[in-house]
């Protein structure tokens, strides 16, 4: 193997091992310009595109430990989303990118938390809500049963002629 080609596959290994998921898309038939879209989005999230060979990601994929299933995801245009963080920001533009593709792009897989995933588990991820949202959500539930007992506590002292208690 020439030494270019020695160089991407390290660089392709690397990537794949060093990150929290790898996306594995079909990027075939989408123009320049919306791939360049696509690469600032992940840019904001830590992540990164990388358009590979279907051989060097198969290298990678046996070094890396994955299963059989990813043999099948390798045919036509491939490019792999990788990085670390938050997964659901990232499956949601992944999911952008596809859908504003016209049909062009699709994903074949990913994996996520050491597991091989298909598109459906992809488009299931991306809707799930980031972690910042699931905090204030939880925040609120957390506030809501005070905020009415002192509701309560305010319209009973209201009823009986006295002052509102101070919350």
């Amino acid at each position: 193997m020439r030494i270019e080609k020695v160089a991407i596959l390290n660089e392709v290994t690397a990537r794949v091992k060093d990150s929290d998921y790898c996306f594995i898309l079909n990027y075939g038939g989408v123009d320049v310009v919306k791939i360049g879209k696509f690469r600032a989005a992940l840019k904001t999230h830590d992540s990164r595109l990388l358009i590979v060979k279907n051989t060097f990601l198969a290298k990678a994929a046996k070094e890396k430990g994955w299963s059989d299933e990813v043999q099948a995801m390798l045919s036509g245009p491939t490019a792999i989303v990788t990085g670390k963080g938050e997964v659901t920001a990232v499956a949601k533009d992944v999911m952008d990118f596809v859908e504003g593709s016209e049909g062009r792009a699709s994903v074949k897989g990913a994996d996520y938390d050491g597991k091989i995933v298909d598109a459906a588990m992809v488009e299931a991820l991306s809707k799930v809500p980031g972690k910042d949202q699931l905090r204030a959500t939880l925040l609120m539930l957390l506030k809501e049963p005070a905020t009415r007992l002192a509701r309560v506590l305010s319209e009973k002292a209201k009823k009986d002629g006295g002052e509102a208690p101070a919350a």
